[in-house]
Protein backbone atom coordinates (compact mmCIF):
# COMPACT_ATOMS: atom_id res chain seq x y z
CA UNK A 1 0.00 0.00 0.00
CA UNK A 2 3.10 2.31 0.67
CA UNK A 3 3.86 1.97 -3.04
CA UNK A 4 0.39 2.96 -3.41
CA UNK A 5 0.62 5.80 -1.97
CA UNK A 6 3.38 7.31 -2.91
CA UNK A 7 2.44 6.97 -7.01
CA UNK A 8 -0.76 8.46 -5.60
CA UNK A 9 1.26 11.26 -4.44
CA UNK A 10 3.81 11.69 -7.18
CA UNK A 11 1.19 11.93 -9.73
CA UNK A 12 -0.93 14.53 -7.49
CA UNK A 13 2.63 16.39 -7.68
CA UNK A 14 3.07 16.36 -11.18
CA UNK A 15 -0.57 16.56 -12.86
CA UNK A 16 -3.04 17.40 -10.15
CA UNK A 17 -3.63 20.72 -11.70
CA UNK A 18 -7.23 20.36 -12.20
CA UNK A 19 -8.91 21.89 -15.79
CA UNK A 20 -10.56 24.14 -13.95
CA UNK A 21 -7.57 25.81 -11.86
CA UNK A 22 -5.73 26.01 -14.68
CA UNK A 23 -8.47 27.80 -16.89
CA UNK A 24 -8.49 29.83 -14.07
CA UNK A 25 -11.60 28.76 -12.34
CA UNK A 26 -11.28 29.01 -8.64
CA UNK A 27 -13.95 26.32 -7.53
CA UNK A 28 -16.67 27.55 -5.28
CA UNK A 29 -20.94 26.72 -4.85
CA UNK A 30 -21.41 30.42 -6.31
CA UNK A 31 -23.05 31.05 -9.62
CA UNK A 32 -20.13 32.69 -11.50
CA UNK A 33 -17.72 29.89 -10.73
CA UNK A 34 -20.06 27.37 -11.70
CA UNK A 35 -21.50 28.96 -14.93
CA UNK A 36 -17.66 29.19 -16.00
CA UNK A 37 -16.82 25.47 -15.24
CA UNK A 38 -20.49 24.57 -17.38
CA UNK A 39 -18.74 27.00 -20.30
CA UNK A 40 -15.16 25.08 -19.77
CA UNK A 41 -16.96 21.69 -19.71
CA UNK A 42 -18.53 22.85 -23.03
CA UNK A 43 -15.45 23.77 -24.32
CA UNK A 44 -13.97 19.83 -23.24
CA UNK A 45 -16.24 17.81 -24.97
CA UNK A 46 -15.45 18.80 -28.45
CA UNK A 47 -12.54 16.53 -30.35
CA UNK A 48 -9.89 19.84 -29.62
CA UNK A 49 -6.55 19.45 -27.44
CA UNK A 50 -7.26 19.86 -23.84
CA UNK A 51 -5.22 22.97 -23.76
CA UNK A 52 -7.19 24.75 -26.36
CA UNK A 53 -10.29 24.24 -24.68
CA UNK A 54 -8.75 25.72 -21.43
CA UNK A 55 -7.40 28.70 -23.65
CA UNK A 56 -11.01 29.22 -24.93
CA UNK A 57 -12.73 28.96 -21.50
CA UNK A 58 -9.72 31.96 -20.65
CA UNK A 59 -10.83 34.17 -23.15
CA UNK A 60 -14.64 33.79 -22.74
CA UNK A 61 -14.03 34.59 -18.92
CA UNK A 62 -15.07 38.47 -19.24
CA UNK A 63 -18.88 36.38 -19.89
CA UNK A 64 -18.85 34.99 -17.00
CA UNK A 65 -22.64 34.46 -16.25
CA UNK A 66 -25.27 33.00 -18.33
CA UNK A 67 -26.72 36.75 -18.65
CA UNK A 68 -23.46 38.32 -19.80
CA UNK A 69 -22.79 35.13 -22.62
CA UNK A 70 -26.51 35.74 -23.64
CA UNK A 71 -25.97 39.24 -24.21
CA UNK A 72 -22.68 39.01 -25.89
CA UNK A 73 -23.03 39.11 -29.86
CA UNK A 74 -22.58 35.78 -31.38
CA UNK A 75 -19.52 36.87 -33.32
CA UNK A 76 -17.91 38.46 -29.90
CA UNK A 77 -17.91 34.89 -29.37
CA UNK A 78 -16.53 33.39 -32.58
CA UNK A 79 -13.78 36.48 -32.16
CA UNK A 80 -13.00 34.89 -28.15
CA UNK A 81 -12.88 31.33 -29.41
CA UNK A 82 -10.79 32.44 -32.80
CA UNK A 83 -8.21 33.88 -30.53
CA UNK A 84 -7.50 30.78 -28.45
CA UNK A 85 -7.06 28.99 -31.88
CA UNK A 86 -10.32 26.92 -31.20
CA UNK A 87 -11.54 27.61 -34.78
CA UNK A 88 -12.35 24.27 -36.16
CA UNK A 89 -15.81 24.63 -33.91
CA UNK A 90 -16.33 28.25 -33.14
CA UNK A 91 -19.69 29.07 -34.76
CA UNK A 92 -21.35 26.12 -33.92
CA UNK A 93 -19.86 26.51 -29.84
CA UNK A 94 -20.69 30.23 -29.72
CA UNK A 95 -24.38 29.22 -30.62
CA UNK A 96 -24.20 26.24 -28.45
CA UNK A 97 -23.39 28.93 -25.65
CA UNK A 98 -26.16 31.35 -26.58
CA UNK A 99 -28.23 28.67 -26.48
CA UNK A 100 -27.59 27.28 -23.60
CA UNK A 101 -27.29 30.29 -21.69
CA UNK A 102 -30.75 31.13 -22.33
CA UNK A 103 -31.94 27.64 -21.60
CA UNK A 104 -30.39 29.22 -17.77
CA UNK A 105 -31.74 32.06 -17.66
CA UNK A 106 -35.21 30.58 -18.58
CA UNK A 107 -35.10 27.69 -16.42
CA UNK A 108 -32.67 28.78 -13.77
CA UNK A 109 -32.64 32.34 -13.28
CA UNK A 110 -28.90 31.55 -14.58
CA UNK A 111 -28.11 29.96 -11.16
CA UNK A 112 -26.72 26.37 -11.42
CA UNK A 113 -27.38 25.67 -8.15
CA UNK A 114 -31.10 25.89 -8.94
CA UNK A 115 -29.98 23.12 -11.09
CA UNK A 116 -28.37 21.46 -7.89
CA UNK A 117 -31.43 21.53 -5.84
CA UNK A 118 -33.51 20.35 -8.77
CA UNK A 119 -31.78 17.00 -8.58
CA UNK A 120 -32.17 16.71 -5.38
CA UNK A 121 -28.93 15.06 -4.44
CA UNK A 122 -28.91 12.34 -7.03
CA UNK A 123 -25.92 12.95 -8.82
CA UNK A 124 -27.45 11.45 -12.02
CA UNK A 125 -29.95 13.80 -12.39
CA UNK A 126 -27.65 16.31 -11.95
CA UNK A 127 -25.74 14.71 -15.09
CA UNK A 128 -29.10 14.02 -16.96
CA UNK A 129 -29.88 18.10 -16.59
CA UNK A 130 -26.80 19.25 -17.63
CA UNK A 131 -27.56 17.20 -20.59
CA UNK A 132 -30.06 19.64 -21.52
CA UNK A 133 -27.71 22.26 -22.00
CA UNK A 134 -26.72 22.64 -26.08
CA UNK A 135 -23.05 20.58 -26.55
CA UNK A 136 -23.22 19.26 -23.48
CA UNK A 137 -23.20 15.81 -23.49
CA UNK A 138 -22.17 12.48 -21.57
CA UNK A 139 -18.85 13.31 -21.84
CA UNK A 140 -19.46 17.00 -21.03
CA UNK A 141 -21.54 16.23 -17.89
CA UNK A 142 -18.93 13.63 -16.66
CA UNK A 143 -16.44 16.69 -16.65
CA UNK A 144 -18.96 19.39 -14.85
CA UNK A 145 -18.91 16.52 -12.15
CA UNK A 146 -15.88 15.82 -12.17
CA UNK A 147 -14.64 19.02 -11.54
CA UNK A 148 -17.71 19.90 -9.15
CA UNK A 149 -17.37 17.12 -6.52
CA UNK A 150 -15.08 19.83 -4.74
CA UNK A 151 -17.80 21.76 -4.13
CA UNK A 152 -20.63 19.65 -4.65
CA UNK A 153 -19.84 16.61 -2.45
CA UNK A 154 -23.42 14.60 -2.98
CA UNK A 155 -20.93 14.02 -6.48
CA UNK A 156 -18.41 12.40 -4.82
CA UNK A 157 -16.31 10.23 -5.32
CA UNK A 158 -16.84 11.01 -9.63
CA UNK A 159 -14.04 9.02 -11.69
CA UNK A 160 -15.72 9.05 -15.17
CA UNK A 161 -14.62 6.53 -18.05
CA UNK A 162 -11.36 8.64 -18.72
CA UNK A 163 -10.60 8.68 -14.94
CA UNK A 164 -10.58 4.89 -14.35
CA UNK A 165 -9.25 4.37 -17.82
CA UNK A 166 -5.77 6.10 -16.29
CA UNK A 167 -6.20 4.25 -12.83
CA UNK A 168 -5.88 0.88 -15.10
CA UNK A 169 -2.70 2.42 -17.03
CA UNK A 170 -0.94 3.02 -13.62
CA UNK A 171 -2.27 -0.22 -12.09
CA UNK A 172 -4.08 1.52 -9.39
CA UNK A 173 -8.02 0.31 -8.45
CA UNK A 174 -10.61 0.52 -11.24
CA UNK A 175 -13.22 0.47 -8.31
CA UNK A 176 -13.82 4.48 -7.58
CA UNK A 177 -14.67 3.94 -3.63
CA UNK A 178 -11.43 2.34 -3.67
CA UNK A 179 -9.98 4.72 -5.40
CA UNK A 180 -11.43 7.36 -3.58
CA UNK A 181 -10.22 6.05 -0.47
CA UNK A 182 -6.88 7.11 -1.57
CA UNK A 183 -7.28 10.67 -1.15
CA UNK A 184 -8.60 13.40 1.03
CA UNK A 185 -11.61 14.42 0.29
CA UNK A 186 -10.87 18.15 -0.86
CA UNK A 187 -8.18 16.11 -3.65
CA UNK A 188 -10.72 13.73 -5.13
CA UNK A 189 -11.25 16.69 -7.65
CA UNK A 190 -7.59 16.73 -8.89
CA UNK A 191 -6.62 12.96 -8.31
CA UNK A 192 -9.34 12.82 -10.81
CA UNK A 193 -8.01 15.29 -13.25
CA UNK A 194 -4.69 14.14 -12.68
CA UNK A 195 -5.68 10.79 -13.73
CA UNK A 196 -7.71 12.14 -17.22
CA UNK A 197 -4.38 13.36 -17.52
CA UNK A 198 -2.41 9.94 -17.89
CA UNK A 199 -4.59 9.29 -21.12
CA UNK A 200 -3.21 12.51 -22.22
CA UNK A 201 0.55 12.91 -21.25
CA UNK A 202 2.44 9.36 -21.32
CA UNK A 203 5.47 11.28 -19.73
CA UNK A 204 2.77 12.00 -16.62
CA UNK A 205 2.81 7.98 -16.56
CA UNK A 206 6.53 7.74 -16.93
CA UNK A 207 6.85 10.33 -14.15
CA UNK A 208 4.73 8.31 -11.96
CA UNK A 209 6.19 4.76 -12.82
Amino acid sequence: MASTRNKVQTLLDEGGTSFAAEAGIKPADKPSPLYRLVVLSVLLSTRIKARIAVDAARELAPWNSPQKMFDATWQQRVDALGRAHYRRYDESTSTALGDGAELLLDKYHGDLRKLRAKAGGDPEQVRTLLMELPRLGPVGADIFCREAQLVWPELRPYFDSKALSGAKKLGLPTDPDALADLVEGHDLARFAAALVRTTLDRGLVSAVG
